[in-house]
C-alpha cells in the first residue's frame, strides 16, 4: 500500500482525533472562578466583539478591547453565564463564571451575628456580603475614616 493511500484512509481519523482533543481541551476552559471582590484578566477568544453577563450582580465584565482582555470581577456568591458574540452576532463562546469566597477569609460567628477578616497573613477587618449590619457599619466607618485622615488637604 503507498504512503499516499495510507494517508487518504486514516486522514479523517487523523482530523477527528485532532478536533476532539481540540474540544475537549475548549470544554475544560469553560469555567471561570474569580473570588468575590477579586478580579481576573481573560485574554478573550479571536471575533469577539460584544460581551453579555447573565447577571450582573454576579460578576461583573469589562471589555479592553484595544489589547483583546477582559476583566471579570466578582460582586456576589453564585454563578453566571457570559456570552461573547462576533460581529454579526454570531456566539463565539459562553463560559460559566462562578464567583467564590476569598481562600484568605476568616469567618467569625458570635451568635447569629457573622464578621469577616482578611488574613494574608495577618487578620485585619473586612466587609462581606453576609456580615452582621452592625459590624459592616463599623468597618465602614473605620475605612472612611481611615481615607479622610490620608487625603491631602482634608481635615
Amino acid at each position: 500500500m503507498s504512503c499516499r493511500r495510507v494517508f487518504r484512509l486514516f486522514f479523517p481519523f487523523v482530523i477527528v482525533a485532532v478536533m476532539g482533543a481540540t474540544s475537549r481541551s475548549f470544554a475544560e476552559q469553560r469555567a471561570l472562578y474569580v473570588d468575590i471582590d477579586r478580579a481576573r484578566v481573560v485574554r478573550m477568544p479571536d471575533g469577539a466583539q460584544t460581551i453579555i453577563i447573565g447577571n450582573p450582580l454576579v460578576a461583573d465584565v469589562t471589555m479592553l478591547k484595544a489589547n483583546r482582555l477582559l476583566v471579570v470581577t466578582g460582586k456576589s456568591f453564585g454563578t453566571t453565564n457570559l456570552i461573547l458574540l462576533d460581529e454579526s452576532g454570531g456566539e463565539v463562546v459562553e463560559q460559566t463564571i462562578t464567583v467564590t469566597p476569598a481562600s484568605d477569609k476568616l469567618v467569625v460567628l458570635r451568635g447569629s451575628r457573622r464578621e469577616s477578616y482578611a488574613c494574608s497573613p495577618d487578620c485585619s477587618p473586612a466587609v462581606d456580603l453576609a456580615d452582621d449590619k452592625d459590624y459592616t457599619s463599623q468597618i465602614v466607618e473605620a475605612i472612611k475614616l481611615h481615607e479622610s485622615s490620608a487625603a491631602p488637604g482634608k481635615r
